[in-house]
């Protein structure tokens, strides 16, 4: 019972003073742009819903389901909400990743699809429904939504199933592949997760073959790995080998590092796939496209060098903007080791350090994050994060997706991942 009375605290108060919460979030955003910082707010009774820009016509959406509330009740409240600012703002969606329990999946789907029906919105697009719990058991922990404005934004398919989006800023393409998969039904033990590893990431690089690119042009990877625990070193050695035939690996292209930012978590996937990834392209003429530049942390070793084959973090500079996909970040220490063993609260601290040092070398802060999942290995550690998040001063209103998830250590009890905007008056050095 202590631990719901103090877990009440950590998702919310139930009544937020006026003078914080605008009384109508959907008249409060009405233009995205000129927000000071750049977000708002909404906060219910079954939600934390954060809206952000991320410059001229785009946002990140992101919405928290609040302690115990009812799976069905909590999505439709936030797509309610997230409905009417897309239609207000004339957004639509380009990446869209859901988190809860696998068996509340379907009303949560529901939910949504009569969310956005009710307003009139198209509710067939692709999406990602990844098992992240809650920390409080079953049910439904949120939602993250990348949206952007105006028309030149388009569906990727793939043997008729909608599989990503792409869209234009000037020059530049943007492409994101959601929910790829490697699993086939040819029996014959064709389906082990070293061949799904190899095909999905396979069938990325032939979809973006087919939009004019190549997975050379892939910035960030999201990997979400059942049971990673058991097989993780094969997955590494399964990309790895992947991506030498792609000739991304370090020392492969003159020395420069090429590998995405990634993430790779535990997430059992529906249909029983040992693996699913998301991912991000960009790509456009070599003089007009923002510059894209993959980031080491100086406070933590490189990835590749102890086997993982992704970047700390990737750095997109448009003229209107900045962005920082950060990888996955633990309390990993500057020779690859992990820290804090056994202390949740010392590697909490640790990983905020961490990402702030990394994205402090481009002039970002942590009150820069646009969007964020918040890994905790035991439920009882959400309750030590939002303790150690408002000692480091990273306030109530973080946009982040908490939920309960293994991390490709035994001994890692915390992760986050990162989506930074900055302020074209903060950025750092080129």
């Amino acid at each position: 019972m202590a631990l719901h009375v103090e877990a009440d605290r950590f998702f919310g108060q139930r009544r937020p003073p006026s003078s914080i919460i605008p009384s109508d979030f959907s008249r409060s955003v009405r233009t995205i742009e000129g927000f000071p910082p750049d977000s708002t707010h909404h906060h219910s009774e079954l939600i934390k819903l954060h809206l952000t820009s991320a410059g001229a016509g785009q946002a990140f959406l992101v919405a928290q389901a609040t302690w115990g509330a009812d799976a069905a009740a909590a999505t439709r409240a936030a797509y309610d909400e997230i409905a009417r600012v897309l239609q207000d703002q004339g957004l639509s969606m380009v990446h869209e990743r859901l988190f809860g329990s696998l068996n509340v999946k379907a009303e949560v789907i529901s939910a949504r699809n009569a969310s956005f029906r009710a307003c009139g919105f198209p509710a067939d697009g692709p999406l990602t429904y990844i098992q992240g719990t809650p920390p409080w058991g079953e049910g439904f922990a949120g939602v993250i939504i990348q949206a952007v404005s105006g028309d030149a934004v388009w569906t990727i398919e793939d043997e008729g199933k909608k599989v990503g989006t792409g869209w234009r800023r000037g020059d530049t393409t943007f492409l994101v592949l959601q929910n790829l998969q490697g699993l086939t039904q040819n029996g014959n033990g064709a389906n082990g997760p070293t061949l799904q590893t190899k095909r999905l990431i396979q069938r990325a690089a032939h979809l973006l073959e087919a939009e004019g690119t190549s997975y050379r042009d892939v910035v960030r990877t999201w990997f979400y790995l059942s049971d990673i625990l058991a097989w993780y070193p094969e997955f590494n050695r399964a990309r790895t080998g992947i991506y030498e035939k792609f000739g991304i690996l370090p020392g492969q292209d003159y020395g420069r590092l090429r590998l995405p930012a990634s993430t790779g978590i535990r997430g059992e996937v529906p249909g029983g796939a040992v693996a699913a990834m998301d991912l991000l392209a960009v790509a456009g003429p070599a003089k007009s496209r923002p510059l894209v530049r993959q980031l080491s942390n100086k406070g933590q070793q490189d990835a590749f060098r102890y086997g993982s084959a992704f970047s700390r973090g990737a750095l997109i500079r448009q003229s209107d903007l900045a962005m920082i996909q950060v990888s996955g970040t633990a309390a990993i220490d500057e020779q690859g080791r992990s820290l804090y063993p056994g202390d949740v609260r010392g590697q909490i601290d640790c990983t905020f350090d961490k990402v702030a040092a990394l994205i402090g070398q481009e002039g970002a802060s942590l009150q820069d994050i646009a969007a964020a999942c918040i890994f905790v290995k035991r439920p009882e550690d959400a309750l030590i994060y939002q303790e150690r998040a408002r000692a480091l001063g990273i306030d109530f209103y973080l946009p982040a997706v908490v939920m309960v998830a293994d991390i490709c250590r035994p001994e890692l009890l915390f992760e986050i991942d990162a989506e930074v905007i900055i302020a074209p008056s903060r950025r750092g050095h080129e």
